[in-house]
């Protein structure tokens, strides 16, 4: 998942925040944020920042780009790409790096005094965003250029700026009347408040929950696993006992693995309510939310939220991303259903009472695996150690593209963090990575990819960016180090993938450096498909006492297991997506309006739903769409995944999996950031349309030798 881009959204914004300007030790010294940041590799100040430092800095770089845009309105000169759009697009610089630096450390280290700040700052920045995006004298600036723009002799790149800039201001409110305006300023102040309450919501929920075991009640769990709760106890205070959590590496194994039915069904249920009702509810938030993004989408001239966002991404409609969404429900929630008879047998054998929940699920499904494939994952992670897995994906990068990695000693945002400097295969510095892999209290679940720092041109000369990759893996234990599951080795690859195109990036002006939201997948999921490959494995997949390389037999188990329980997670993943278009499609909710009743009509009672498989996130906890940017937009992870396993197949026709000339035309897709429309940029590499054939191969819904397309 990539959480967070550049700051400048149509949700940021403008005002002062008295009680931080009184703040006695940032008028003692100069303001880190705010001054040249002589660093290694242009790396933020991280040992400098004190949490007292954000506000002042926030206010000053308001003021800093708030006095840019007023030159640009003051010039007397006739508007021009130069003395217009270029200047537009070079304002702002300080307040984004303030930005990043302040979410992508709240997201990953925050704390109550990090969340005081988020809270008053998010509302002034979506203030100041839309006086930027609203200030009439600006936009009739950049109308004039964007209405001259075929016979003002422009370059390709400086048409396309002119032409995004002018479509960023029109989607943002330029053109409505003053009062409509206004209302849209005060729903961006609301709808900023309220995803920064969703989201402290949910962390202060996940960081609530404990369960706290003895060691009589372990039966199944893994030494390893057991070993890791053991450690998380005491740290929590729980000395002699064992804590499981709701992050991703403690849930997730015992679920699979724990034989304890009544904790396995507490557990599960703890985290499927989690801000469902109780002291941490997002109910009435997410009711809030919804209701502000359907109004803003209808001032803006939009049917729904859905309609608003889908209008600028690959898709353009949310007709087209039902019709990939439907084609896919169907075989998916039948193979799922397939998969659910076959583990009903096994716990039929078990002489369980109660009917097949979905708390069995995930532990059945090992049994499954262990049973057709001879395959137990715990038997596989010796072979996955966290550091063999970073050189496999380094060796990867350097097969495809001859880049290297190196290790730097330099300060990061917590002590966890390790950094490493990345080099072309002439020498030149393409950037730094930022790597912070472990949960820890203050750190939000999941996985992500940002930048402290992203590409741009300053004076002629390339900006190096900062790149950070944020996971949450299983912590080493004792002499151990972190093993990770084949789900988390997969986890990394994606969030590298996103890396690598920010590494990439040679975009010659900030305003083209996005790209459309499904698209953004493409380049992370695309190195998923490498992961396990047999010639990839044998480079990294070493057993972390032994050193032997994975056998044969392993890796064919790997290989014929790699269908396995696919009807289970493509359905949930599907399930999510409708979850986010059903209910961004609505054009209005009242005060009446139940997310839960919502939901279960909607997938359940529509869709028949089994009540095994819960959607892969439900409202409550819905983090991609109602707080990390992934609105209307969670079905990209399944677009682009056509895209990657058709691109895959480019590789794989080469007759070559690390083809360099193909992994060379790749890349030129992966530099060129937002310069071109990402079908067309697509279309430049593979030479045609994405089939979704490669993608139904894969998820196992049709045979390699089928005439399906």
């Amino acid at each position: 998942m990539k959480k967070y881009a550049h700051f400048l959204l149509p949700v940021m914004a403008l005002t002062m925040i008295s009680t931080a300007c009184n703040n006695t030790s940032s008028a003692e010294r100069e303001n880190p944020l705010l001054a040249e940041w002589n660093t290694p590799y242009g790396i933020p100040p991280f040992g400098e920042i004190e949490v007292e430092d954000y506000m002042p800095a926030f206010e000053a770089a308001m003021q800093i780009h708030k006095e840019e845009i007023e030159a640009i309105v003051s010039n007397p000169a006739e508007p021009t790409f130069e003395n217009t759009v270029l200047a537009l697009d070079n304002a702002g610089a300080k307040l984004n790096d303030v930005a990043n630096t302040f979410f992508l450390i709240s997201a990953a280290d925050t704390n109550e005094k990090m969340q005081k700040v988020e809270m008053e700052v998010s509302p002034l920045l979506a203030a100041h965003s839309d006086a930027i995006m609203m200030n009439t004298e600006l936009f009739q600036r950049v109308k004039k250029v964007y209405l001259g723009r075929k016979k003002a002799g422009l370059d390709a790149m400086q048409l396309r700026l002119t032409e995004q800039t002018y479509k960023e201001f029109e989607r943002n409110g330029a053109n409505l009347s003053s009062e409509q305006q206004a209302e849209l300023a005060e729903i961006n102040r609301q709808l900023s408040e309220a995803t920064v309450q969703y989201a402290q919501n949910l962390l202060a929920a996940n960081a609530e929950y404990e369960l706290v075991l003895d060691s009589k009640q372990l039966g199944g769990l893994p030494l390893s696993v057991q070993n890791a709760a053991r450690d998380a106890a005491k740290e929590a205070g729980h000395n002699g006992k064992y804590l499981f959590t709701l992050s991703s590496p403690s849930i997730i194994p015992f679920l699979t693995y724990s034989k304890e039915r009544e904790l396995r069904e507490e557990i599960y249920t703890a985290y499927i309510n989690r801000c469902n009702g109780g002291k941490w509810d997002n109910t009435e938030v997410i009711r809030d939310i919804v209701s502000l993004r359907a109004r803003r989408a209808q001032l803006l001239g939009h049917k729904s939220h859905a309609h608003y966002v889908l209008d600028d991404v690959m898709a353009k409609t949310p007709e087209a991303v039902y019709a990939l969404l439907d084609e896919l429900w169907e075989p998916a929630l039948s193979a799922a259903k397939e998969e659910l008879e076959d583990m009903k047998m096994l716990s039929k054998r078990d002489k369980v009472k109660d009917d097949f929940a979905a708390w069995d699920w995930w532990f059945y499904a090992e049994r499954l695996r262990k049973q057709r494939y001879n395959l137990d994952e715990q038997a596989l992670r010796p072979y996955f150690s966290l550091d063999n897995v970073r050189q496999g994906i380094f060796g990867l990068s350097n097969r495809l593209y001859g880049i290297t990695f190196s290790p730097v000693s330099v300060e990061g945002y917590n002590d966890e963090c390790s950094t490493y400097k990345v080099e072309d295969a002439d020498g030149t510095l393409l950037g730094v990575v930022i790597f912070d892999f472990f949960p820890r209290a203050g750190k939000s679940g999941g996985a992500w990819c940002g930048e402290f720092v992203s590409m741009s041109m300053k004076d002629g000369k390339r900006v190096t960016p900062v790149v950070t990759v944020v996971c949450n893996f299983s912590r080493p234990t004792g002499s151990t180090p972190s093993l990770l599951t084949i789900d988390e080795t997969e986890t990394f690859f994606h969030e590298f993938g996103h890396a690598l195109h920010n590494l990439f990036a040679e975009v010659p002006y900030k305003g083209l450096a996005g790209v459309e939201r499904d698209f953004v997948e493409l380049p992370s999921q695309i190195m998923e498909n490498w992961a396990m490959e047999p010639a990839m494995l044998k480079t990294y997949a070493i057993h972390h006492q032994t050193g032997a390389v994975i056998p044969d037999h392993l890796i064919t188990r790997i290989e014929r297991s790699g269908k396995f329980n696919q009807g289970f997670m493509t359905t949930e993943l599907i399930a999510a997506s409708l979850s986010d278009l059903d209910i961004h499609t609505l054009t209005s909710v009242d005060e009446e309006f139940d997310v839960n009743a919502f939901e279960q009509k909607a997938l359940t009672e529509k869709r028949g739903l089994i009540s095994q498989i819960a959607p892969r996130y439900r409202y409550p906890y819905f983090s991609h769409i109602f707080d990390g940017g992934y609105s209307s937009g969670y079905y990209s992870y399944i677009w682009a995944e056509v895209l990657d396993k058709d691109a895959y197949q480019a590789f794989v026709e080469s007759g070559d999996l690390f083809d360099r000339a193909t992994a060379a035309r790749f890349r030129t897709l992966l530099a060129a950031g937002g310069t071109k429309d990402g079908m067309e940029l697509y279309r430049n590499f593979r030479g045609a349309e994405p089939s979704r054939e490669p993608l139904m191969i894969s998820r196992g819904f049709i045979s390699e030798n089928s005439d399906n397309k």
